[in-house]
C-alpha cells in the first residue's frame, strides 16, 4: 500500500518521465530496498526496466557524499565497460534531484570475494577524470579526517575512541585512481561472473585503498550481509586483488581505515542508528587485530 506522501512522490515523478519521452503508462512501480539514504524504483514498462532514483534533500555525511551530478559524472564516464549501469537522464523535481538509469538484474552480492577483487581493480584501472572529490591519501590524512568525524560525535565516546589510534605513519601515494567510493554489498548487483556497481553518488579519485578497505570494512558487511567476512573470504579477495604492491600498502593502512570506520559508525549512532554500536565494536576487533 501507498502512503499519501509516496503516491504523491510517484505520481509527479510519472508525470516528469512522461513528459521526457519515457514510456512508464501503467508501469508497475517497486522500492528497491538495498540503498540506505536516497528513495529508489525499479520501474517495469513495456518490456523495459529502468530504476529511477531520487536524491534526498540535505543532511550532511562525514564519510559518505551524496551528490547526483557526480553520480551523473561517474555513468557518463564509465559507459559501455560493463562496471556501472547505463544512464538515461536527470532532472530536479520539488522533492529533489532524480537520475535515471537502466536497471541491473540479478541479485545482491552475498558471496564470492575473489570476483569483488577483480571488480575493483577495473574499476582503479579505469581512466580518471576531473571534478570529483579526492579521498585522503596516507594515514595522516584519514587521521585528520577520523578526527572531524569524532568531533561530531559525543565527546565521552570520541575521547575512548581517539585513544585507539594506530601508531605509525604511512606516507601519500599521490595516486589519482577512480574509485568507487562506497563498494559494499548492497551496490553490487548481478551474478556470479558478471557484477555491477550501483549507486555511484560517491565516487572519487585517489588511493585504491580507500575502496578496498570500504568492502572489507566488518560493519559494512555487517550493515548490507548480515555478518563480516570471514577469514578465509577476506585472504581470498586480498589473494584475488591483481595489483598485489597495493595490498602491502592497503594492509599497512588497514588500522587507520579501521579505526575511521569504528569513528564514523559512532557518529551513525550518535545520529539514532541502533545497529551501529556492534559494527562499531567489529571494527575496533578489526582494528587491534592489524595492529597485532
Amino acid at each position: 500500500m501507498l502512503y499519501g506522501s509516496e503516491k504523491k512522490t510517484q505520481s509527479g515523478l510519472l508525470q516528469a518521465l512522461t513528459t521526457r519521452g519515457f514510456a512508464v503508462a501503467g508501469a508497475i512501480w517497486t522500492p528497491l530496498l538495498g540503498g540506505r539514504t536516497n528513495k529508489s524504483w525499479r520501474v517495469d514498462a513495456q518490456g523495459q526496466s529502468i530504476v529511477v532514483k531520487l536524491f534526498r534533500l540535505g543532511g550532511l555525511n562525514p564519510l559518505f557524499p551524496n551528490d547526483p551530478t557526480s553520480e551523473v559524472i561517474a555513468l557518463r564516464h564509465l559507459a559501455g565497460l560493463k562496471l556501472a549501469p547505463a544512464f538515461l537522464d536527470e532532472f530536479l523535481t520539488e522533492e529533489g534531484h532524480c537520475v535515471i538509469y537502466q536497471h541491473v538484474p540479478g541479485q545482491i552480492w552475498q558471496d564470492g570475494s575473489s570476483e569483488i577483487a577483480e571488480l575493483l581493480y577495473r574499476v582503479h584501472n579505469a581512466d580518471g577524470l576531473q571534478g570529483l572529490r579526492k579521498v585522503p591519501d596516507g594515514s595522516d590524512a584519514i587521521v585528520a579526517q577520523t578526527n572531524r568525524i569524532l568531533d561530531c560525535c559525543p565527546q565521552s565516546r570520541a575521547q575512548h575512541l581517539r585513544a585507539l589510534k594506530p601508531a605509525g605513519m604511512i606516507p601519500p601515494c599521490n595516486r589519482f585512481s577512480f574509485l568507487h567510493g562506497d563498494p559494499v554489498p548492497g551496490n553490487i548487483v548481478g551474478a556470479q561472473g558478471a557484477w555491477w556497481l550501483i549507486d555511484w553518488q560517491c565516487p572519487a579519485l585517489g588511493d585504491p585503498c580507500e575502496d578496498i578497505a570500504l568492502f572489507l570494512s566488518p560493519a559494512m558487511q555487517l550493515a548490507y550481509r548480515g555478518t563480516p567476512l570471514t577469514d578465509t573470504e577476506r585472504q581470498t579477495f586480498l589473494s584475488a586483488y591483481p595489483n598485489q604492491e597495493l595490498i602491502k600498502r592497503y594492509l599497512s593502512l588497514a588500522g587507520f581505515y579501521h579505526w575511521r570506520m569504528a569513528a564514523y559508525c559512532l557518529w551513525l549512532e550518535s545520529q539514532g542508528d541502533c545497529s551501529a554500536r556492534d559494527a562499531a565494536d567489529a571494527e575496533i576487533a578489526a582494528l587491534a587485530a592489524a595492529d597485532g
